[in-house]
This record gives C-alpha cells, structure tokens and sequence, in this order.
C-alpha cells in the first residue's frame, strides 16, 4: 500500500485551522496535521506548529527506533539536544534513536516530518 493522498490544498490555510489537532501530551503548546500516512507500513508526512512561547523541557527529549526527517518551514525552534536554533530552511536526517528536543520556540514554528517506522531497528536485527 502506499501513503494516502490529498492534492493541491494549503493546510497552512486559515480556513483549514480545524483540521489540526492538538500533540498528546503538549496540549495547548503544539498541534500536528498528518499530510500522508502509509496504514500499512506506519510511514506518514506530518506538520507540527508549535505555538509561541511554546516550550516542551517538561515532555522532555525524544528518541524513535525509526528514521525521520524535519524541514523548519517556519519561524525558529531550539532543539536543547544539540544546543541549536534551528531556523526556516533548516533539514535534519535523524537516525533511529537519535536524541533531539527538548523544544522552544518564541515566535512559533511550523515543521514538516517525514517519518519512517517501515525501517525500524530493533535490538534483534543485532544478533
């Protein structure tokens, strides 16, 4: 199977704020919007806003067993894990389990993740 589609749409759109929902966890400090989402392998595209003054050191930093990759499409973001600002343009190709975040920003961000989890590493591709 392959990711799902939506053509020629702005969901940086005002009028498509209702299609965002808030991140687990970060209610009120960020928000998410799968673009793509591969059902059967668990690949997906995805936009996450964190919203001014934003700031997770609560949620704490992250690591995933899959690859990911991030473009800053808007404003600036502090990633603690690398002591970086991160500002629109910026890319990062994140091997599995690599540590990124804690996150904050000041003027609110908009980041675009293409995210891998059909290419997982488990402790038992080791042996």
């Amino acid at each position: 199977m392959s990711k799902t589609t939506a053509t020629y749409w702005n969901p940086l759109s005002a009028k498509n704020k209702s299609q965002w929902t808030p991140v687990e966890g970060l209610e009120g400090v960020a928000e998410e919007l799968t673009l793509a989402m591969d059902t059967e392998t668990g690949d997906y595209t995805r936009l996450t806003r964190f919203k001014p003054g934003a700031d997770t050191l609560a949620f704490g930093a992250k690591s995933h067993t899959y690859p990911e990759e991030i473009i800053i499409m808007e404003g600036s973001l502090y990633d603690a894990a690398f002591d970086r600002w991160l500002e629109t343009g910026d890319y990062a190709s994140r091997p599995p389990g690599e540590i990124h975040g804690p996150f904050k920003t000041e003027t609110g961000c908009v980041v675009l993740e293409m995210s891998y989890p059909s290419q997982t590493i488990t402790d038992d591709m080791d042996t």
